[in-house]
């Protein structure tokens, strides 16, 4: 059995990701933070499904504890599949900051570095022993690398620099068949940044006013995306930023 890990499983994007990858006969290990009951209950929900899950804490802030993370992945591949690699990885576990530019902490700044690029960066690094030849791995941008909205510079800042490290990723790693992608999902209505789009009306009519598609994304576009970005039939895709968004600011 093919095994795909994907980090923050437990909500919005990732929860979509997870749920959507194991209709394809691919079991998952999903990771959380803090919400240890949500995650529990995807799995729950995968399993009643007749799929196979599991969950793990990780905080991607924190590099020092990579090496346990990577011993607990041994024990859970063996234990769960009688398996000693797996297949895909997803580095989707996030967190935003909306702050002006002049108004930005150097605690916002480190908190965005160490979340969405140093965190992927190195926990990338620990895991590549682990992952077979021929998989895959996905990395979560977002439509603020291309288009610009005040108040998301450290946020976008740290995307911009998945995508370079995306392309990177995919050079070194083509000698073993790993294809490494970007998804760049556009504003998505989930809990993330305290559920603002999902939540403000007018927030989310006005991104729904600058999508061609009129409407705001939802968790299922981007899980289906990634769902897709790990099947066989997107072996010849690598080294791409693929924007879902709907047509957003086009």
């Amino acid at each position: 059995m093919k095994i795909a890990i994907i980090t923050g499983g437990s909500r919005g994007l990732g929860k979509s990701a997870a749920l959507k990858v194991v209709e394809k006969g691919i079991g998952v290990i999903l990771t959380y933070n803090n919400n240890k009951d949500d995650a529990n209950n995807v799995v729950a929900e995968i399993e009643k499904n007749g799929g196979t899950a599991i969950s793990l804490q990780l905080d991607t802030t924190n590099i020092s504890s990579f090496s346990d993370f990577v011993n607990n992945i041994k024990n859970v591949l063996i234990q769960k599949w009688n398996q000693e690699q797996f297949n895909y990885l997803v580095n989707n576990a996030g967190s935003g900051v909306h702050a002006m530019f002049n108004e930005t902490t150097e605690e916002q700044f480190d908190l965005m570095m160490n979340v969405h690029l140093k965190g992927p960066f190195f926990l990338t690094q620990k895991l590549l022993p682990l992952i077979r030849d021929k998989g895959k791995i996905i990395n979560i941008s977002s439509g603020l690398s291309r288009f610009s909205l005040p108040g998301y510079a450290a946020y976008a800042s740290m995307k911009g620099g998945v995508e370079v490290m995306t392309r990177y990723l995919a050079k070194e790693l083509g000698s073993r068949g790993i294809t490494v992608n970007t998804v760049a999902p556009g504003a998505i209505e989930t809990d993330f940044g305290g559920g603002f789009v999902r939540d403000n009306k007018e927030m989310n009519q006005m991104v729904a006013s600058m999508t061609s598609l009129e409407r705001v994304g939802l968790p299922d576009d981007i899980g289906g995306l990634i769902s897709l970005l790990l099947s066989e039939e997107s072996d010849w895709v690598n080294a791409q930023r693929i924007e879902a968004s709907g047509g957003m600011l086009i």
